[in-house]
């Protein structure tokens, strides 16, 4: 047989013998910087469900975790019990397949208007957090030498400081987003403990199902830095899908999951450490917002959505214009 789909049976093969196979073969409808596959390993009369994920767009200015890294981060968060689909092996030179890897396949839901909106899952809204919470502990308290892979990662390190350069990269006027770096710069955070960060910890990046969370995704942005800066993101408003009354992803209020990240053993949070990350948090949107129409416009990366995501720049600075007047909390 051949197919769009034989260069994942090769590769399942060689590391599982000639007699593996793969069935029940699915291309879902998400994402753009990855090819992903979805599929049954078929071995010795038992299936496994696995997901393969390949890098399908790559630049040297790219802000994202080569997905070498990411395999290592999500191994190192599973082995820790953080809920991450099983990182099973890495596609290598031998497969020809470029970058990627094959995982697990978690079930349950991950689209944000479905989560936010479900009876089922807005009932449980304080379980929810309270487990983002422990989750997030679980993370941050990993040994950060076991992590050190990460120091070359893109966000290691001054991330404002990165994100600014990527601003100017772009050669564009966006007076919004040159306040939010004047505010930044004004209203620096001192320096605090180093921890490994997921770096894009939010609602749409983590499976929900019948009895919470149950798994954490999407790794590309992981990096060491600050444990807060996972928090003010989460919070930042552009995450909340309109239930705004809800500042933790759309689904918790602050104090119950402050309250939830320090029982869980997370060090005490400091609600004008997580404003400074929201701050930088719809900066740093709005950049990748620009990043990604720039793709399209300059670099060949042609799509609607990244075309899209230009419009989207100037409602990231809306929300930020309105929380730095005090307008938006």
């Amino acid at each position: 047989m051949t197919d769009s789909f034989d260069d994942i049976r090769r590769a399942v093969r060689r590391r599982f013998g000639d007699g593996a196979r793969i069935e029940n073969i699915v291309v879902p409808t998400l994402g753009g910087v990855n090819r992903t596959v979805l599929f049954d390993l078929v071995q010795d009369g038992t299936s496994r469900r696995l997901v393969s994920r390949q890098e399908t767009y790559t630049a040297e200015d790219s802000p994202f975790l080569a997905t070498v890294d990411q395999f290592r981060a999500m191994k190192l968060a599973f082995d820790h019990g953080v809920p991450v689909p099983e990182p099973v092996f890495e596609y290598d030179a031998a497969d020809g397949m470029g970058n990627g890897f094959v995982t697990a396949f978690v079930s349950g839901e991950t689209m944000p208007q479905r989560i936010l909106r479900r009876q089922d899952i807005t009932e449980m809204r304080g379980k929810l957090t309270g487990q983002l919470a422990h989750i997030l502990v679980q993370l941050h308290t990993i040994d950060v030498a076991k992590a050190g892979f990460l120091e070359s990662a893109p966000d290691s390190g001054d991330i404002v400081g990165k994100f600014l350069e990527r601003y100017d990269s772009y050669a564009e006027a966006h007076p919004a987003i040159e306040l939010g770096f004047r505010w930044l710069a004004r209203n620096k955070r001192p320096a605090g403990r180093r921890a490994l960060v997921h770096g894009d910890f939010r609602t749409g990046n983590f499976m929900v199902g019948p009895e919470g969370v149950t798994a954490v995704l999407d790794w590309e942005c992981a990096h060491l830095g600050r444990p807060i800066e996972d928090i003010g993101w989460l919070c930042t408003r552009s995450w909340r899908f309109g239930q705004v009354e809800f500042p933790v992803g759309g689904l918790g209020l602050r104090e119950p999951f402050y309250a939830a990240y320090k029982a869980a053993g997370g060090e005490r949070i400091d609600p004008e450490a997580v404003h400074f990350w929201e701050i930088f948090g719809f900066v740093r949107w709005a950049i990748y917002n620009i990043m990604q129409a720039h793709g399209h416009t300059h670099r060949g990366r042609r799509g609607v959505a990244f075309a899209a995501m230009g419009r989207n720049t100037c409602l990231v600075e809306y929300e930020l214009l309105m929380t730095l007047a005090g307008r938006y909390c």
